[in-house]
C-alpha cells in the first residue's frame, strides 16, 4: 500500500508500527501480569462495545470482527451493541443518563463535553502511535484512537455517464461541475445523487471542504473564537447548491431517501455523480453494475488550488467510558482493536480506509483514491472537527436540518442566519 501523505495522516513510521505489532504478536498488551490474573479471578468479564451499523459495519461483520480478541482472550467476553436511536452520538447520551454507559464507544470522538466522561489514553505507549492521534488530542490528551484515515472530500462518478454526456475530463472548478452538470441532465442522468438522513448536510460539507480550507485554514478555530460566522461563511454554498435543486441538478424529493438507498440508486446507474468519503469504494466493490466507477477531488473556487486539501477523519475512532469496571479489559480491547495486524487491515478494507505502513490488497477504485490522498497538499477536519479544532456537538445535525430546509422553500440566506444562530445559542 502507498501511504497517504503525511501532512493527511502523520500516522506512525514503519518502525513504531513494527513494535505494535511485536506487542500485540507477544499478546502482552502493555498490561502486567498481576492485571491478568485479577481479571482471571474475577472470572468471566463482559465488555460492552457501542458501535456503528451501516450498510458495510453490519452487526455480524463486528461479531466477526472480535471473534479473534475473545479467543485468545478467553475470560473476555465482547458484546457488540447497535445504537437504539438514530445513531451512536444518540445513543450514547441516553445511556449516560440512565446510568448505563457501555465499556466502550465507537464512532465518536472526544469533545469537551464527552472528554470529561472518557478514560485518558495518554500514558498508554501504543496509543500515541495511532493514525491522526497528535491532530485528534483535546487539551494535549489523548482520548480518541481510531484504526486509519478516512478521506472526505470524494466525487465519484459513473464513467458511462460522462462519455454519454460528452465529458472528457472530471471538472476542477465549481463552475465547471455546474457546467457537467448541465450535460448530465440534457444526456438523461440525475447528475447528483443525495438523499435524507445526513446525508444531505454531509455532502455539501464534503464538497466545501477544500475551498473553505483555502479561504480559512483555521475555521472551526476561527468560529469557536468568534472571529468568524459558519454560516455566513458557507453562504456561497448554501446559495450554489439551492440552484441545483431549482435546475433539478438533484432530485427535488431527495429527502424522502434513505442513506442506504440513495448509496444503491447510484450504483444501480440512475444517477452520474455521488458525493461521499472513501468508506463508499467497500460498498462499490461488493455492487453487481454494468458501468465503471470513477473519483476525483472536489472541486474548488475559480482562482484557487487544485486539487485542494482533503477533507480527513479518523477512521473507527475508540474511547473508553472513564466509569468502566472492565478498565484492563476495555484497554487491552481498544489497543487489540487498532493495532492488531488483522484487526486493522479487516477494518480498513470493509469500511474502505486507509493506514499509512499497512498492506493490503486495494480495488481500482481504493488506488484512485490513494493517488487522491497523495495528491492533496493537507488534509482538514470538516464540520464540527475533532481534537482543539472542535465546535459544538450537534453542529453537524443543525447544518443538515438547515441545507434540508432549502429543500422546502428556506432561502440561503435564511439557512446560513440559522446555522449561525444556532452556534450563538451554544458559545
Amino acid at each position: 500500500m502507498r501511504s497517504p501523505r503525511p501532512s493527511l495522516a502523520p500516522l506512525t513510521s514503519m518502525a513504531a508500527i513494527g513494535c505494535l505489532f511485536l506487542l500485540t504478536a507477544c499478546g502482552g498488551g502493555g498490561f502486567t501480569d498481576e492485571s491478568r490474573a485479577q481479571q482471571s479471578e474475577g472470572g468471566q468479564v463482559t465488555v460492552r462495545m457501542l458501535v456503528n451499523i451501516s450498510p458495510n459495519l453490519t452487526q455480524a461483520y463486528w461479531d466477526g470482527l472480535v471473534k479473534p480478541f475473545e479467543q485468545a482472550n478467553p475470560g473476555i467476553d465482547v458484546k457488540i451493541e447497535a445504537p437504539t436511536g438514530k445513531g451512536v452520538a444518540d445513543t450514547l447520551p441516553q445511556q449516560l443518563a440512565a446510568g448505563n454507559a457501555p465499556d466502550v464507544v465507537e464512532t465518536l470522538m472526544a469533545d469537551e463535553t464527552l472528554a470529561k466522561q472518557m478514560l485518558d489514553l495518554t500514558d498508554q505507549p501504543w496509543a500515541g502511535n495511532t493514525p491522526l492521534a497528535e491532530q485528534a488530542k483535546l487539551g494535549g490528551k489523548i482520548y480518541s484512537v481510531g484504526v486509519g484515515v478516512q478521506a472526505q472530500s470524494l466525487v465519484f462518478y459513473n464513467k458511462s455517464a460522462f462519455d454519454k454526456a460528452g465529458i472528457g475530463r472530471p471538472p476542477t472548478t465549481f463552475d465547471e461541475f455546474d457546467a457537467a452538470m448541465g450535460k448530465l441532465k440534457d444526456a438523461g442522468y440525475l447528475p447528483l445523487q443525495t438523499g435524507g438522513d445526513f446525508l444531505t448536510g454531509l455532502q455539501l460539507l464534503q464538497l466545501s471542504n477544500p475551498s473553505r480550507a483555502q479561504l480559512h485554514p483555521a475555521w472551526q478555530q476561527d468560529v469557536k473564537a468568534g472571529k468568524l460566522k459558519a454560516g455566513e461563511s458557507l453562504l456561497p454554498y448554501l446559495e450554489r447548491y439551492r440552484t441545483w435543486i431549482d435546475k433539478g441538478y438533484v432530485d427535488k424529493n431527495a429527502l424522502g431517501m434513505k442513506y442506504a438507498d440513495a448509496e444503491t440508486a447510484f450504483l444501480s446507474g440512475k444517477s452520474a455523480m455521488y458525493v461521499m468519503g472513501s468508506w463508499f469504494t467497500a460498498s462499490e466493490a461488493k455492487a453487481q453494475k454494468d458501468f465503471e466507477v470513477g473519483v476525483f477531488p472536489a472541486p474548488v473556487d475559480k482562482g484557487q488550488s487544485h486539487p485542494g486539501p482533503q477533507g480527513a477523519t479518523l477512521a473507527a475512532p475508540y474511547m473508553i467510558l472513564k466509569s468502566t469496571p472492565n478498565k484492563d479489559a476495555a484497554l487491552k480491547l481498544v489497543q487489540w482493536l487498532v493495532t492488531d495486524p488483522a484487526a486493522v487491515k479487516s477494518q480498513l478494507k470493509q469500511d474502505g480506509n486507509f493506514r499509512t505502513g499497512v498492506e493490503r490488497e486495494f480495488t481500482p477504485l481504493e488506488k484512485q483514491v490513494q493517488e487522491i490522498l497523495d495528491g492533496a497538499p493537507s488534509g482538514v477536519p470538516q464540520g464540527e472537527g475533532y481534537g482543539d479544532a472542535t465546535l459544538p456537538k450537534g453542529f453537524n445535525a443543525a447544518w443538515n436540518t438547515e441545507v434540508q430546509g432549502l429543500y422546502v422553500g428556506k432561502s440561503p440566506k435564511e439557512a446560513a442566519e440559522g446555522v449561525d444562530r444556532w452556534l450563538a445559542g451554544r458559545s
